[in-house]
């Protein structure tokens, strides 16, 4: 058979009262030369006789059963029976733009040099919806390009994973793993790692369910203390590889966090950066405190700014930029 542009990978368990929606929202693409996997990963519900049936109207819908193993078994499953020349995710509980797959595909053609491209989302339902997510939905539709997505690589996962769409054989070369962290953004961060590009469509194109039985809500590997792991260790291999020490702007509670993660990694601060006078002079864990007018001497070190505002990150930002600093190559910022 030929294989379609797009395989969308839909992993569900325990998904009945949303997977119906999800699926309606993926056969009324614009774009038709799609397949989709869903893969039942064991559900306890109707999840697959729901899927089987839309399946047997709609034959680009194919389902696969396996036992309860948990997500990354579950994509892992799902990739390897994508046919497609490019991989599209997608959740149980979402639902896409009808634009979504055929704006995506449009993206990696325009850009041969993108192995992948994510979209814009819209968080839902609204009414309920904490501070902290809409924080974190206008930050990730704030990143328009593959330049943000590097540069905002560290803060969070710069992409929400179930609207990524990567090229197919990069894809099936990767797959996804269990590293006691976020199988998402450790996919991000393998990408970003290896040299690769991923841009964005800078247009909401995707409902992203939220809701207190939400995965990252409940998962362990979604604990905030994950995130510092997985962020340490692909500085450690990446930005920070060729030193054992490095300049740290921020020393509340995410620097903190950081750095202890970081010295995990041999990786130990030799500066930290402070912009209050009655902290200059004083010492860190045997480093010294310096102000931001000692960066100059300090040029050369690996600098990274770990603050957990979007507003503190940008004045840094400006004030590294004034410096001549190049952001991903001399500094990075993390939180």
């Amino acid at each position: 058979m030929t294989a379609p542009r797009v395989s969308i990978l839909l992993p569900a368990f325990d998904a009945e009262a949303t997977l119906a929606a999800a699926l309606q929202s993926v056969v009324r693409q614009r774009e038709t030369r799609w397949e989709c996997v869903v893969v039942d990963d064991g559900s306890r519900d109707g999840t697959r006789a729901l899927a089987v049936e839309v399946a047997r109207c709609d034959p680009r819908v194919r389902v696969l059963g396996t036992p309860h193993r948990g997500l990354v078994c579950a994509l892992n499953t799902g990739l390897a029976a994508c046919r497609g020349e490019t991989v599209a995710r997608m959740d149980a509980d979402d639902l896409m733009h009808r634009d979504r797959l055929g704006a995506q595909l449009a993206a990696l053609a325009a850009a041969p040099a993108l192995a992948a491209v994510g979209t814009h989302v819209r968080v839902f339902p609204r009414a309920g919806l904490r501070d902290g997510l809409r924080a974190y939905e206008a930050w990730l539709n704030g990143i328009d390009s593959a330049r943000r997505v590097r540069e905002e690589a560290f803060v969070e996962c710069p992409v929400a994973h179930p609207t990524l769409m990567v090229r197919g054989a990069l894809l099936h070369g990767l797959g996804y793993r269990d590293a006691g962290w976020p199988e998402d953004y450790d996919l991000i961060l393998r990408l970003l790692a290896a040299g690769h590009e991923v841009g964005v469509v800078a247009r909401r194109l995707h409902a992203w369910r939220d809701g207190p039985a939400r995965l990252t809500r409940t998962g362990d590997v979604y604990r905030a203390d994950r995130f510092t792991r997985l962020k340490a260790a692909f500085l450690a291999d990446g930005f920070l590889r060729a030193s054992d020490t490095y300049v740290l702007w921020g020393h509340g509670g995410t620097g903190r966090r950081l750095r202890r993660a970081l010295a995990a990694y041999g990786k130990r601060v030799s500066h930290v950066v402070e912009v209050h006078p009655r902290r200059i002079g004083q010492s860190i864990d045997g480093a010294p405190v310096v102000p931001i007018e000692d960066l100059t001497r300090l040029r050369g070190r690996p600098l990274v700014a770990s603050v957990a505002g979007a507003r503190a990150r940008r004045l840094i930002r400006e004030r590294l930029d004034l410096l001549g600093f190049r952001e991903t190559v001399d500094f990075v910022c993390a939180a």
